[in-house]
């Protein structure tokens, strides 16, 4: 069953708003070093709706080529219909993804029925094994937990990124799926720890970008019994959790990466830079946890 911490990278660009390629290959490489279980390009965290066509296949080309199985690759389609869903899915599985993550629909506000009959539809004609994004800060619906605990039954559905931070929410879904084969992942670093505590199964994380070990040994400290440890980095590293938020994503992780030496890259519009006074914090917990 899919576990543990998963990065969901961001895409760096150049000066000039073009793929930066190299710059993709470091922070891959950067990431298969560190061991985490997975990568999960081309979600929000990668730009994904600010990239073509031909960028998103090139994004997967590189990364797996990098990845050479080392970890798992998971890519969001960030696409709303089945037709354009199983499209996309059908694209990265040429390339040689893991799993994909497929989105709660949006734009057009569905029905809880419509959003199970979609995922059912999607998952009986996907070849590749796929993930619930439940994201409704990004598409306003919800996915109740026992809509996640019905679809979990099904047996190309294999789990959940969660995104909505409610402890209640997501112990909800664990206890519903506690007897499937369905891994529960939260997609907010603040709540890694406490998932863990409930029985998930671990997170996508935007902290990954810039901390992938810290983000892998919360994981595999509370696993192997050690939660002691695991509270300690889950402590002294929230600040920067939180920080990681404190604009829209990837806004205030491309600037950390780019003050750490790494290639963020720049920001496509309508993205922009992350203001002075929150820049300044940034930089400060960088220092003082001694990332830069």
């Amino acid at each position: 069953m899919l576990k543990g911490t998963n990065t969901l990278l961001v895409t760096p660009f150049k000066d000039d708003l073009t793929l930066d390629e190299q710059g993709l290959r470091v922070l891959v490489r950067r990431q298969v070093e560190a061991g985490v279980y997975g990568i999960a390009p081309l979600g929000v965290t990668g730009e994904n709706s600010l990239l073509s066509g031909k960028e998103i296949a090139r994004v997967m080309e590189i990364i797996v080529e990098e990845v050479n199985g080392k970890c798992t690759v998971i890519p969001d389609t960030c696409t709303s219909g089945v037709t354009a869903t199983l499209e996309r899915i059908d694209l990265f599985r040429k390339i040689g993804c893991d799993y994909v993550s497929v989105y709660v629909p949006y734009l057009v506000l569905p029905k809880e029925d419509g959003i199970i009959k979609f995922y059912e539809t999607v998952a009986d004609a996907s070849q590749v094994p796929v993930l619930i994004h439940n994201s409704p800060g990004r598409v306003v619906v919800n996915l109740s937990p026992d809509g996640t605990g019905r679809l979990a039954r099904h047996p190309n559905i294999v789990g959940i990124k969660e995104g909505v931070k409610a402890l209640d929410h997501i112990a909800k879904i664990v206890y519903l799926t506690k007897d499937q084969d369905f891994g529960v992942f939260t997609g907010k670093d603040t709540t890694l720890f406490p998932l863990l505590c409930f029985g998930g199964h671990g997170n996508f994380a935007i902290a990954g970008n810039i901390v992938p070990g810290v983000m892998k040994d919360i994981y595999e400290y509370y696993t192997k019994g050690d939660k002691d440890k695991a509270q300690e980095l889950h402590y002294k590293y929230y600040t920067l959790f939180e920080l990681l938020r404190v604009e829209t994503n990837p806004i205030a992780v491309k600037e950390a990466l780019n003050l750490m030496g790494l290639p963020g890259g720049k920001l496509r519009l309508p993205l922009t830079e992350l203001s002075d006074s929150k820049k300044e914090k940034l930089k400060k917990n960088l220092r003082d946890t001694g990332l830069i």
